[in-house]
């Protein structure tokens, strides 16, 4: 199944020349890649802090896009700029599931909605995300597959975002949706499984 990471390199080459001018200013992945991360811990806080302000939901899809930005920043400036490092590969990989887990569990302290749901959503990207990072250990590539993956994830979590700030989902729609995102997940872990399997041998 397709993924929106397959748009990603169409995605970076909308941002090459602003990665370029900040690598002019002397800006470092493993800065953007933090910074995402401590952005997006806050904003987890402070939704959860203020869950019942529903209409700070909104700012989800706003962030969700802005993070996609900077996810795909910071690699380019690993990639293109010679800055990659293996504590950068820890950071970028251990920053993304902390910045999920701290965005999603938010959704959690909503009325009416599954805490339960929330919580197998963000274990069951965690270990899509492990899957993913147990490639190489299995003498394949860095798997990406779909069709829940972290860009998927991010689009999924923004319209629900939109629609919990715009008053458009009920809190029985936002359960389905979970349940939907959950299972998608475990679908994705299996084509990672798999497809790393198939491309070790």
């Amino acid at each position: 199944m397709p993924s929106i990471y397959q748009l990603k390199p169409r995605f970076q080459a909308l941002l090459r020349p602003s990665v370029q001018r900040l690598y002019e200013r002397g800006v470092t992945a493993n800065q953007v890649t933090v910074c995402a991360a401590v952005v997006s811990v806050l904003l987890g806080v402070l939704l959860a802090w203020l869950a019942h302000v529903t209409w700070l939901f909104v700012l989800i899809p706003l962030w969700m896009l802005l993070r996609m930005a900077l996810n795909a920043v910071d690699g380019m400036l690993a990639r293109e700029f010679g800055q990659q490092s293996k504590l950068g590969a820890y950071l970028n990989e251990l920053s993304d599931v902390i910045a999920d887990a701290a965005l999603y569990l938010p959704f959690a302290l909503l009325a009416g909605v599954s805490p339960t749901l929330v919580v197998l959503v963000v274990i069951s990207a965690l270990i899509c995300e492990y899957a993913g990072v147990m490639g190489p250990l299995a003498g394949a590539s860095r798997r990406y597959d779909g069709p829940m993956g972290k860009s998927d994830r991010a689009f999924a979590f923004g319209v629900l975002g939109a629609g919990v700030a715009f008053g458009l989902l009920s809190p029985t729609w936002i359960n389905g949706l979970l349940l939907v995102i959950a299972l998608l997940s475990l679908y994705t872990l299996y084509n990672r499984v798999r497809r790393g399997l198939a491309e070790a041998r």
